[in-house]
């Protein structure tokens, strides 16, 4: 008969581990232990259980029938404890330890430093540790429990075991050379003589605009496609392209705002979404606090200063939230 009480805690988050990535080694890698002591925690595991949970024989590794039904049970507790701890270290904000926050590039300049400052200033106990990714990366390191919270573009796909506070609606318009006369439609007929300039399809921000492309059925040359908002931005400035941006992308690139225009995008337009999202263990009151203090620094340092620039950008660019959270959903909105 098995004995429940030798049963470690250790070995059940190796074997979520395993289960999850089909590979003693890319376990091993990720838990940050030898391949040998990965192996004997899952052997301990099963021989414990006196059942297999994980068939070696397959390339890669994958869960025995019993390993399934094992696993389902392992990860809700698993995150049941989890939830518990965090609730008992993070519940009071002058007693909390530890806080992984990431944060998209669009915000790492101008609200990163100040949120900074605040979460200093409210968890004086707290060690930070803070990371900058692309929208794609940060919803992966949150799936993963590698991150608490973290500000990301909402994602194309529902994402479970995330909640969602909502931050900012940022429209997509036309950025276009200042010295252009072209008007939005001419652009988008490739009446301008311009080249298209687009973000990287590994992008949420670029597939948002593939997608609503193809939804007009509207068919643009692919010669240039860019990671950098910065590079594509100075393309724009010297006249080299144009590009479909939003005002937060162009609001980052400040040295080339004298050389670039935003134009309404016409017809239907769209925009995406930038939210704070947390994994479902993370106390809901931090989050909230956390996301409040958000709304605040991106109006100070995104939307107020945009609009003053470009006043018709009033109703469209602007702070979302004060709503209830929720699990984190497809973008559907145009």
């Amino acid at each position: 008969m098995m004995d429940r009480s030798k049963l470690s805690m250790r070995w059940l988050e190796i074997f979520l581990l395993a289960a999850r990535t089909g590979s003693i080694q890319k376990t091993a890698a990720e838990s940050g232990l030898s391949a040998s002591t990965v192996s004997q925690h899952l052997h301990s595991l099963q021989s414990s259980l006196g059942v297999a949970l994980l068939d070696h024989s397959k390339r890669p590794m994958q869960l025995t029938s019993a390993g399934v039904i094992f696993a389902r049970y392992v990860e809700d507790g698993i995150r049941l404890i989890r939830r518990g701890e965090t609730e008992l270290t993070t519940g009071n904000w002058a007693e909390s330890r530890d806080l992984r926050f990431g944060m998209v590039d669009d915000f790492d300049s101008e609200v990163a430093p100040e949120l900074a400052q605040f979460l200093a200033t409210a968890l004086p106990k707290c060690r930070f540790m803070h990371y900058t990714r692309p929208s794609h990366a940060i919803l992966q390191l949150l799936v993963e429990q590698k991150l608490d919270a973290a500000v990301a573009t909402r994602p194309l796909n529902d994402m479970p075991g995330l909640v969602e506070y909502r931050l900012l609606r940022d429209p997509f318009v036309l950025a276009v050379p200042s010295s252009s006369t072209f008007n939005a439609e001419e652009f988008l007929s490739g009446k301008s003589g311009l080249p298209f300039l687009r973000y990287s399809g590994a992008q949420i921000i670029g597939n948002l605009i593939e997608i609503h492309l193809r939804r007009l059925k509207v068919t643009l040359p692919n010669r240039f496609e860019l990671e950098s908002n910065h590079s594509l931005m100075g393309l724009v400035a010297e006249g080299s392209g144009w590009a479909i941006s939003t005002p937060a992308s162009y609001f980052r690139a400040k040295r080339f705002h004298d050389r670039v225009t935003l134009l309404p995008f016409p017809a239907k337009g769209f925009a995406r979404n930038l939210s704070l999202f947390s994994t479902d263990v993370f106390p809901s009151g931090m989050a909230e606090v956390v996301a409040s203090a958000l709304r605040r620094l991106i109006a100070r340092n995104f939307t107020e200063p945009v609009v003053s620039k470009v006043p018709w950008l009033a109703h469209e660019f602007m702070v979302l939230g004060g709503d209830e959270p929720g699990p984190a959903k497809t973008e559907t909105e145009d």
